[in-house]
């Protein structure tokens, strides 16, 4: 049985699928005028280890991931700048050409991270049509309105509007008086077309439509979308946190609003991962990029490793000790494979706690114990623990199978090439006090240093097999 808390309802429920042995799920995917950062791909992680759950238990798998090239205003909802149009200004490049850049570093951090590849990727731009068409949808159902500005959907002929978000729908109406757009009717009325602007101000991606020549809001994309590739109603619906109480709940309301139907039966959110700072935000430049990772000397698995330690729903706080303990735990992981002889079987018994383990809300945590237990247990030979581990890996997507290549030397990382260089500096001015210093820093991060005639040797500091450090 696979159990999944279901953040509609506040509980975990036993996963009942739409059509037999087959799951259908969409994800939200991201705004492509900036690189993703650490917390936004750990949104994708999740998504990929629920995917690759479903797929060991022996389900078809239908995933759409989208990619939102117009209409995300900068303030989130109706107002601001579109931040594809942003990103063209601050980069001087076309909306189009920011937004193929940035898809193309989201896809290239997804494949270093082992995540599969969704069935599709549509684009908010090549779906111009079925916007338009589902907006035409509410409109002919008195569910929109006019304003200067847009086309807007009235939350008041939804009565369901703020199930998912558990809304105040009254203290909503109480604080109406300090909305922005005095136009709406109601404070959580939302954009579905915004037209172009009458300043003059000059927009690269507009079209033209039955309400005159403007695009799509933001929220409208993922519903026409969704719907297009996965039906009216589907299975399974994931973002992060910040996404239940603005964008999910207008999907939900324009969805059913257009379709009598329910939208998706389980929706499924992700926590944030946080910096000493707080939340981590491209809006804030405070953000991490995967590639800022790799050039500290950590390996893309050895993050998702981290991520995998925590429970998809819980929110983290990111440091780089964190992370490299748990690059410390997972070379330990390939090393212990390394060693182990092929030609054995799975283990049945440590197969049925991990299967436990993942069908119960993808409990990461404990299927990362799980696979210490067997690689500490003694009583099953070392052939039967690697293929119960690469068994295990269909799930887990660290490359356990080719753990024997992630122990052979690698390339010294940029930041312990220059302390390096530092420390050569130091011990030319006689400063040895300060070499040592460098010394202890660079053995702190993983490598050290042996001084040959020829010059400074560096190394990979091999790790003793084991549970990972506390």
């Amino acid at each position: 049985m696979i159990s999944l808390y279901n953040t509609l309802y506040r509980k975990k429920e036993s996963f009942a699928p739409i059509i037999e042995h087959a799951v259908s799920m969409y994800h939200c995917g991201p705004t492509v005028y900036n690189y993703a950062h650490i917390g936004n791909l750990r949104a994708y992680v999740f998504a990929d280890i629920l995917r690759r759950m479903f797929e060991y238990e022996g389900y078809a798998v239908h995933q759409v991931v989208n990619i939102t090239d117009v209409g995300h205003l900068t303030s989130d909802q109706d107002a601001g700048e579109d931040k594809i149009e942003a990103g063209a200004r601050r980069e001087g490049k076309t909306a189009r050409e920011i937004a193929k850049f940035y898809t193309d570093a989201f896809l290239a951090d997804i494949d270093a991270l082992n995540i599969k590849r969704a069935d599709k990727y549509p684009k908010a731009t090549e779906h111009i049509p079925e916007q338009i068409a589902l907006i035409q949808k509410l409109e002919t159902g008195g569910h929109t309105y006019r304003t200067s500005d847009g086309i807007y959907f009235d939350t008041s002929t939804f009565p369901a509007y703020g199930k998912l978000a558990q809304l105040d729908i009254e203290g909503l109406k109480e604080g109406a008086r300090i909305e922005k757009n005095p136009e709406k009717r109601n404070a959580a009325d939302f954009a579905l077309w915004k037209f172009s602007p009458k300043d003059g101000a000059k927009r690269e991606q507009e079209w033209e439509s039955p309400w005159g020549l403007g695009f799509p809001g933001w929220h409208i994309e993922c519903s026409a979308m969704s719907m297009k590739y996965l039906g009216e109603t589907f299975d399974i619906h994931t973002g992060g946190i910040d996404h239940i109480p603005v964008h999910h709940t207008n999907e939900i309301a324009q969805s059913e609003s257009a379709t009598g139907k329910p939208f998706v039966h389980y929706w499924m959110h992700s926590g944030f991962v946080n910096i000493s700072g707080g939340k981590m935000a491209k809006s804030e430049e405070n953000f991490i990029r995967l590639k800022t990772l790799v050039e500290k000397g950590f390996s893309p698995l050895s993050y998702r490793y981290w991520l995998l330690t925590a429970h998809y729903s819980k929110m983290i706080t990111f440091s780089e000790e964190a992370v490299r303990g748990a690059q410390t735990a997972l070379g330990k992981l390939y090393t212990a494979i390394a060693s182990y002889k092929n030609g054995g079987s799975i283990n049945a018994s440590y197969q049925k706690k991990f299967v436990g383990t993942v069908t119960e809300d993808l409990n990461t945590p404990q299927a990362i114990a799980l696979v210490w237990e067997l690689v500490k247990d003694d009583s099953v030979s070392p052939a039967d623990k690697k293929a119960t581990l690469v068994d295990f890996d269909r799930v887990l997507g660290l490359d356990l199978e080719n753990a024997k290549e992630h122990t052979a030397a690698e390339p010294i990382p940029d930041e312990i090439q220059k302390l390096t260089e530092e420390r050569e500096s130091a011990r030319a001015s006689g400063d040895f006090a300060r070499a040592d210093e460098i010394r202890k820093k660079i053995a702190d991060l993983g490598y050290e240093i042996n001084d040959t005639p020829t010059g400074p040797s560096i190394k990979k500091i091999h790790l003793d097999v084991g549970r990972p450090s506390e």
